[in-house]
């Protein structure tokens, strides 16, 4: 019988899934959620960790050889560490990667290493204590810069993921830059999103090429890098410098021809495109007792209604972009 792989109709492969599993977050930054009043699902709504399992042993059965672990703040949720170590015995599963804000991921970086996981993406949006407290509304910015530095002596490749607006952090793009002249860190510079858990986002203010432009205006040359197969970044480095940078037109929407995600939210919500509405929810399908082939079913039919892009994909949607991208899966 001819293994089932999720393809979509215009022959993209989704092999790369991101599982949150929580939609709590210990910070409150501002074009992720607001300060106050986020209505947080309650714990019997969120999927198990046998369930999480499960279902992403389905997934590496469909095709799926990575998995990205995402929240919220995937650490704040108890019992994390058991988990991504039977997780990472899953057949067919080569590589999972984890995104955190850094604070509470330190103690974790040697049972990180013991279950195999080498990759870890830090969502640090500025290198100013002042500016960090401003956009996260948290001070923990001395907690999150020693956990990067304690990442990179351990040997993980870390990335540094800073979502940039012209009203927030654009004096940071350089010293982002320039800590790549020391560290084997690849910084990314992500537009903004309007997943802010609001009815309000500004029209896109600073782009992908604004970031390039101010960049090339610091800097006499910049090398262009070749890009990683399915990259949602154009990726950079500055001569003689050990880490690179890359610029992720995350609003824009430059690399929806290659893309080759799938989401899972915490509360089973599926999402074949972030802009889009949830294709179905795999939480109520195996609490409402579907077999093992009829989620497959399930998945293989939702992946077959793919979007073409995210603005198509946002032309179907009248809800999501109001929600928060904690609630999204990061």
């Amino acid at each position: 019988m001819e293994k089932r792989i999720l393809t979509d109709k215009y022959g993209r492969q989704l092999n790369y899934l991101r599982l949150s599993v929580t939609d709590r977050c210990n910070f409150r930054c501002y074009y992720c959620m607001p300060e106050e009043g986020m209505d947080f699902a309650a714990r019997k709504d969120l999927l198990s960790y046998d369930e999480l399992l499960f279902l992403s042993e389905i997934f590496c059965d469909l095709g799926v050889s990575k998995i990205r672990i995402t929240g919220g703040e995937p650490f704040v949720r108890h019992g994390i560490m058991p988990f991504l170590g039977e997780l990472s015995t899953l057949q067919g599963l080569e590589e999972i990667t984890v995104t955190t804000n850094g604070t509470l991921s330190f103690e974790y970086i040697a049972p990180l290493k013991k279950a195999g996981i080498r990759k870890i993406n830090v969502s640090i949006d500025s290198l100013d204590r002042a500016r960090f407290f401003q956009i996260t509304r948290r001070d923990n910015f001395d907690s999150v810069y020693s956990c990067i530095l304690r990442l990179l002596s351990d040997g993980f490749e870390v990335k540094l993921n800073c979502v940039i607006s012209v009203a927030k952090n654009v004096e940071d793009i350089i010293p982002f830059v320039e800590l790549t002249r020391d560290y084997p860190l690849r910084v990314r510079f992500l537009e903004e999103m309007p997943f802010n858990g609001s009815s309000e986002f500004d029209v896109l203010n600073w782009n992908h090429r604004s970031i390039y432009n101010y960049i090339a205006g610091n800097y006499p040359e910049i090398i262009r890098l070749e890009n990683e197969p399915h990259s949602t970044s154009e990726n950079y480095r500055i001569p003689g410098y050990k880490g690179s940078f890359g610029i992720i037109a995350s609003f824009s929407r430059t690399f929806c021809g290659t893309c080759n995600r799938i989401r899972l939210s915490a509360t089973g919500e599926l999402r074949t495109c972030l802009y889009g509405p949830p294709a179905t929810n795999l939480r109520d399908l195996l609490r409402d007792g579907a077999t093992r082939s009829e989620i497959e079913d399930a998945l293989l039919l939702a992946v077959s209604g793919r979007a073409k892009d995210g603005f198509e994909a946002e032309d179907r949607n009248v809800k999501t972009l109001k929600e928060s991208m904690s609630v999204l899966g990061g």
